[in-house]
């Protein structure tokens, strides 16, 4: 027999077991809620921990908890809404996900939801979601923006469809004050005009979806290097009091490196800094060589012989509170024999110094006073020519980047790749070599502008930009079989693109737009981008295929690939499809590939040439492929 239901406006009683049980059915829905009004700042991996920890810490502590009074139902949501559990649970965990994005007091103690989670914790893996397409990714970028309040009335009403009235009361629930939930509406309001109604299928895609995740490792030489610095912690600990008492022939202090307790005279002449290869002034000017080889030693430290001996010390034992670093593919080992210094002096203040042994470039940093916080990052530069030993970053600051430029450099500027009409503006350099700061484009979230470093030398001027290495990438255009020096309108709509291949040991990246294409219904002229990011390692390239409609200001990543042959040197063949929609609203498959292509064959049809362009229906899922003119199929990227 079905109990009668509570009058208007009394509270709901919900225990524990129902709590459980409501929970449980709809785990997925509430995470999803709490990953989505959580702060992006927190990254996405710990975004996914706090949103399963917030969740599952949402039933009662005691045997029953009072509900929040049920809110009318909303389209999709009959059966949640009339569920008093499910409001009370998700009353908790909207109120714990949005105590964790309001920021600490000093006169307060934090909060539970303001500390890291306990538990869930995954140890040696970071966990985050499938990665979705560009819509997902700028309606992340919107919410980021939102405050928590925003947040959540923009989720719920996409997801759970609730009114505004329901919405206030809801959010007044969760502990929203009058002032905050009148301001979240007005906010979710507005980002609602701008998203249309398309935005309720986005925030159900899998980009936010916590439950259904992709597992990738951390820093694995860096665990590495922190469980042999703590083994040989402990080792120092048992033999410090015989250490102690026998007599030493150390060269003096050593800052943050580890113990060592090796005679190799080998290792020993390694670490010595009078041994130290050190290039004349004018040494590239008659060298057949240009490369990281000829530079010579620059910088008002280079005659410290202390910090010369500490930043070797560091390299090749590196104590448990430096922070070192490695692009992928770079050994992190101790110098094989006396390196080559390249700089020492005064940055910013912080005392750096730059090493090269012929594989890798090794930055030593520590501050003006003392050792403590200094890191140690390595970049493999194995092969590296004129274009990519331009410059090296001496040092980051406050999201700015500062550069020790080539000694055959002439001149040194700012370009925005964005603006392709804007004058560059010119960089000052120091005597030696160091330019003046500027924003850095590896550290922004946003992308209303993408700085690159123009370089002038006797051949010419050449680009590059941060990555988020130590070596910019060398920026190219044209055909990959032979590609040519980058200007800047070569990069005006896809220069975005390049935030994919940050932090990944990128030594060039090339951008060929390969395609042009008419859109139906009198569209305009689509432009077709393939760009390729090369490594130092060899392996690996990233590639993508950008597709820019016609007044649109930036491209759409219509397919990508990686570790794939396709708009290469060896093969600079490439074809790509997107769903394009026109003014009138019909939907089409649109389909470029690069020249050389005789027919194109989309969702049945086949079109002669390399473009073709097929009405479908929206969301249909249609099957891509071309020939050359020689009868040779070409897959499409991805």
């Amino acid at each position: 027999m079905q109990s009668p239901a509570p009058p208007p406006g009394a509270a709901t009683v919900v225990d524990v077991e129902q709590a459980e049980a409501s929970l449980v059915e709809h785990y997925p829905r509430l995470v999803r809620l709490a990953y989505l009004v959580l702060p992006p700042t927190l990254g996405r991996n710990r975004r996914v921990l706090t949103a399963h920890a917030v969740t599952q810490r949402a039933l009662p502590r005691g045997r029953t908890g009072t509900a929040p009074p049920s809110i009318p139902a909303q389209r999709g949501g009959a059966r949640r809404a009339a569920d008093p559990a499910y409001a009370y649970v998700r009353a908790r965990v909207l109120r714990a996900a949005l105590d964790a994005g309001r920021p600490l007091l000093r006169a307060a103690w934090p909060r539970r939801a303001q500390l890291p989670p306990l538990l869930p914790q995954v140890w040696g893996l970071r966990l985050f979601p499938k990665s979705g397409g560009a819509d997902e990714l700028a309606l992340d970028q919107r919410l980021s923006a939102l405050t928590g309040p925003g947040r959540a009335a923009y989720v719920l009403h996409g997801l759970e469809r609730l009114d505004d009235a329901a919405l206030r009361s809801v959010l007044g629930a969760a502990g929203c004050d009058v002032e905050e939930v009148t301001a979240a509406l007005a906010e979710a309001g507005g980002l609602r005009a701008e998203d249309g109604s398309e935005a309720a299928a986005l925030l159900a895609s899998p980009e936010f979806d916590p439950c259904s995740l992709h597992a990738r490792p951390p820093d694995l030489m860096r665990r590495r290097q922190h469980v042999k610095a703590v083994v040989a912690g402990l080792a120092a600990v048992l033999v410090c009091g015989a250490l102690l008492g026998l007599p030493g022939d150390s060269w003096g202090p050593e800052g943050a490196a580890a113990p060592s307790y090796a005679r190799n005279p080998a290792a020993q002449a390694a670490l010595d800094p009078g041994k130290l290869t050190r290039v004349a002034a004018t040494a590239w000017q008659g060298s057949a060589r240009t490369d990281f080889s000829v530079w010579p030693a620059r910088g008002s430290l280079t005659g410290d012989r202390e910090l010369l001996r500490r930043a070797l010390a560091v390299w090749a034992r590196p104590g448990g509170t430096v922070q070192v670093s490695a692009t992928p593919g770079t050994p992190a080992g101790a110098p094989p024999g006396p390196p080559q210094l390249l700089y020492a002096g005064s940055v910013d203040g912080a005392r750096i110094v730059l090493f090269h042994d012929g594989l890798r470039l090794v930055r030593y940093a520590e501050p003006q006073h003392g050792t403590s916080g200094a890191a140690l990052d390595f970049a493999r530069v194995d092969g590296a020519a004129a274009p990519e030993s331009g410059a090296v970053i001496v040092d980051r600051t406050d999201g700015n980047v500062r550069y020790l430029t080539a000694p055959w450099v002439t001149g040194a500027a700012v370009r925005d790749l964005l603006a392709p009409d804007a004058a560059p503006r010119r960089l000052a350099r120091t005597k030696d070599g160091v330019t003046a700061p500027f924003p850095s484009p590896a550290v922004s979230a946003s992308c209303t502008g993408w700085n690159a470093l123009a370089l002038t030398d006797a051949d010419g001027t050449r680009l590059a930009t941060d990555l988020g290495e130590l070596v910019p990438a060398h920026l190219t255009a044209g055909r990959p079989d032979a590609p040519r020096e980058s200007r800047p309108g070569d990069w005006s709509a896809t220069a975005c693109s390049l935030a994919a291949a940050r932090s990944h040991g990128v030594r060039s990246v090339n951008a060929w737009a390969y395609a042009r294409q008419p859109l139906p219904e009198a569209g305009g002229e689509a432009r077709w981008v393939c760009t390729r990011a090369e490594t130092w390692r060899g392996g690996g390239p990233r590639i993508l295929a950008l597709f820019r409609a016609p007044g649109v200001a930036g491209a759409v990543v219509a397919a990508r690939s990686q570790n794939a042959p396709a708009c290469g040197g060896r093969d600079p063949r490439v074809l790509a499809g997107v769903r394009w929609k026109s003014r009138a609203g019909t939907w089409y498959l649109v389909a470029a590939g690069s020249p050389g292509l005789g027919s194109v064959t989309a969702a049945g049809t086949t079109g002669s040439g390399p473009t073709l362009a097929v009405r479908v229906a929206r969301g249909t899922k249609a099957s891509l492929s071309g020939r050359t003119r020689d009868g040779v199929r070409i897959d499409p990227l991805g």
